[in-house]
């Protein structure tokens, strides 16, 4: 009797759960040696781990290629976005003409397990950058075309966002708007990655001080990354995964291409990888283009109505800043609602309405328990109040000094954040989040706070 057979054999001799085990078992070692010993799947765990890199949960990129491994990619992503953000633009290489008819152009667009939305917005100057007019809150973009009465539009730049959960009211990088400094966690020295627009509505892309900004006639900017044509040609890209994407780019006649693309949502849309969207954008001429914000962050408005489908659980982001399309932006005022403010409170899991919503949810449909009392100890002492379901508990704080909630209780007590003083080109006081805060979503892989 050969051994197959004998093998055989013995399993039939297994219990039912002994042959579940053994089936797991092996088909866990074959994974793992595919994953690990073979060159696709060694590709496949570089993916994966690109892939996690580009959201909050970076760190976790260890499972697919270690520690060590995991930091070098995070590396060599930071460094190519700072390459790709030095050649300087040849903005002579733009015409900006004049344009009759209708502003722009919504188109549906699709790939490889992906689709979205490519707008046309026909004079680049009729893009503007608006902000969230509540104090302390970051605004939804229908809410921002909505009160503004703006055409259409799409999410801006970073912001820092606490577990996911943020307010939106945090910007990392610079904010401008009609040649006004709204924001910058840093002074007009130092450069920044920007996604700016000048006076004459041609689009700038790389890292810049405010300084240079303000002299190159720079009127409305955000900052994200990363740059991936620069001049007509397309720039590398180092690391690449599946997300959900927003990005902008503009073509010699100066008509703007904005594109967002759904993502995280199987079989729907899974998102689409930063050298897709490169070379979407390369196929309508643009001549220079980078990203936005992207993740759950990432959509498209227009008419008031949000057309893509975010991928965050609890439907649009409270974001701190918007691109909206106008028929008269010279008549838009933008507000500084960050003027003045000495701290700035990030936001997370305790004022996020979607979350809150989803542990009371959770609180009140937990079975209550109850205990038959004492007939002699009711007659002589009066029972405990029981929790109200739905009643949100306030919990203590934890011995390191941070609010530690307990499974299904969501904090009450608001942490802040401690902002840098910086002082803008125009000698006024600005404020930035903790140091280090980088983008929401980074298509880069550098350090982010946020997962969306």
């Amino acid at each position: 009797m050969n051994i197959a057979t004998t093998t055989y054999k013995q399993i039939q001799g297994w219990s039912w759960l002994k042959r579940i085990l053994g089936a797991v078992a092996l088909f866990g070692f074959l994974s793992s040696s595919f994953l690990y010993l073979t060159p696709l799947g060694t590709n496949i765990r570089m993916f994966l781990a690109n892939t996690v890199i580009e959201t909050q949960h970076r760190d976790w990129a260890w499972i697919f290629v270690g520690a060590k491994k995991r930091d070098e990619m995070i590396n060599a992503i930071g460094l190519m976005s700072d390459a790709n953000a030095k050649e300087a633009q040849d903005l002579s290489a733009i015409t900006i003409r004049k344009h009759e008819g209708e502003l722009t152009k919504v188109e549906d667009i699709s790939g490889h397990g992906w689709v979205g939305k490519k707008m046309y917005v026909y004079d680049p100057r009729a893009l503007r950058v608006v902000v969230p007019n509540t104090v302390g809150q970051g605004e939804r973009i229908t809410s921002m075309v909505q009160r503004t009465g703006a055409i259409a539009g799409v999410n801006g730049g970073g912001f820092d966002d606490p577990q996911g959960l943020g307010n939106g009211f945090a910007p990392v990088g610079v904010i401008m708007s009609g040649g006004k400094i709204l924001y910058t966690g840093v002074d007009g020295t130092v450069p920044q990655h920007v996604v700016a627009f000048t006076k004459e509505g041609k689009l700038v892309i790389g890292k810049y001080p405010i300084d240079q900004l303000l002299q190159m006639h720079v009127t409305d900017a955000v900052s994200f990354y990363p740059r991936v044509i620069a001049n007509g040609k397309a720039l590398p890209i180092e690391g690449d995964g599946l997300n959900p994407r927003t990005a902008i780019g503009q073509r010699a006649d100066g008509v703007i291409i904005l594109v967002v693309i759904d993502g995280r949502q199987p079989p729907y849309s899974i998102g689409a990888t930063l050298k897709e969207v490169q070379d979407l954008l390369l196929a309508e001429g643009c001549i220079n283009a980078g990203f936005l914000d992207g993740g759950a962050s990432s959509e498209m408005v227009v008419n008031g109505q949000l057309i893509t489908k975010p991928s965050s659980k609890y439907g649009e982001r409270r974001l701190p800043s918007a691109l909206l399309v106008f028929e008269h932006p010279d008549k838009i005022q933008v507000p500084n609602i960050w003027d003045g403010l000495t701290k700035i409170d990030p936001g997370g899991a305790y004022d996020n309405p979607g979350y809150i919503a989803d542990m009371q949810k959770q609180h009140s449909n937990k079975p209550k328990t109850t205990s038959t009392p004492n007939a002699k100890a009711s007659a002589t002492r009066t029972p405990e109040p029981t929790q109200t379901p739905g009643v949100i508990e306030t919990p203590s704080p934890s011995p390191e000094g941070s609010l530690a909630p307990s499974p299904g209780v969501t904090p009450s007590v608001k942490p802040t954040v401690s902002p840098t003083p910086a002082v803008t080109p125009t000698g006024r006081p600005s404020v930035s989040p903790t140091p280090g805060a980088t983008p929401g979503e980074t298509p880069t892989g550098t350090p982010s706070g946020k997962n969306k």
